[in-house]
Order: structure tokens, then sequence, then C-alpha cells
């Protein structure tokens, strides 16, 4: 438990490299927002969580499947990881933040989550994305 890391994350470092190399910049966790997300877009005013499937309870994953033994231990962890998830994110929407998840599992179509993450960047801008 104590190698687990929630900066710097493999998932988070290949979203980053995938987002940087198509000409989005970025900050990285701000403190002073709620749940201080992965990456902060300010110029499209849109904040990044990439979440990992077991710690976050990703539905429907075979990585978000809760462990067999502990469970009471487990349930709880995850239940409140989730719950944090839900009030951030109001929070961030309350504050006129735009919300783009990433799922761990979602990584392995790395064009895939590119043409999503510009679709909703399109859907925020309701124009075309300039880049620079």
């Amino acid at each position: 438990m104590s190698r687990i890391h929630s900066k710097e994350t493999a998932p988070e470092i290949t979203f980053r490299k995938l987002i940087h190399r198509a000409g989005f910049r970025y900050r990285l966790h701000d403190k002073t927002l709620p749940g201080k997300p992965d990456l902060i877009l300010k110029k499209y005013n849109t904040v990044v969580f990439i979440h990992g499937c077991f710690w976050h309870g990703h539905q429907n994953c075979r990585r978000g499947n809760k462990p067999k033994t502990n469970k009471k231990y487990w349930n709880a962890k995850i239940d409140r990881n989730i719950a944090r998830d839900k009030e951030n994110r109001i929070k961030l929407e309350g504050a006129g933040w735009r919300i783009f998840t990433v799922w761990e599992c979602e990584l392995k179509d790395l064009d895939g989550v590119l043409k999503k993450f510009e679709t909703f960047i399109k859907s925020v801008l309701g124009k075309k994305i300039c880049r620079k």
C-alpha cells in the first residue's frame, strides 16, 4: 500500500503525454480546487481526473472488482472514494468547471481517448479547437 501514490501514476503520465502531443497545455494538481484534479486546462475551463478502476470503483470493469477478502474494509474504502468523487464533482460544477474523467482501462485505446477528449473540449467551446 505504501507504494500507491496519488500523483505521477502511469495512467496519469500516459494521458498527459497524449494530450500534450496533441497541443493541449495544462497545470497539475491545483490544491485550491476540490479533489485536486490531475490536470487543469484553464483555457477550456476544464479539469481532468484520471481514475484507477480499482480505487474509484469503475462499474463493469474487470479491474474495478472489489477484493473477495477483507470485504468490510475494501467496500468501505472504495465507497468513500466514490462518495468523495461525487462531492468534488458537485463543487467543481458549481464553480463553473467542466469535468472530464479518464478511466485507467480506457487508456488501452489512446486514439479513442484522444478523440473523446477533443470531442468533449469542442462541446464545451461550441467551435473549432484552436491549440497553442
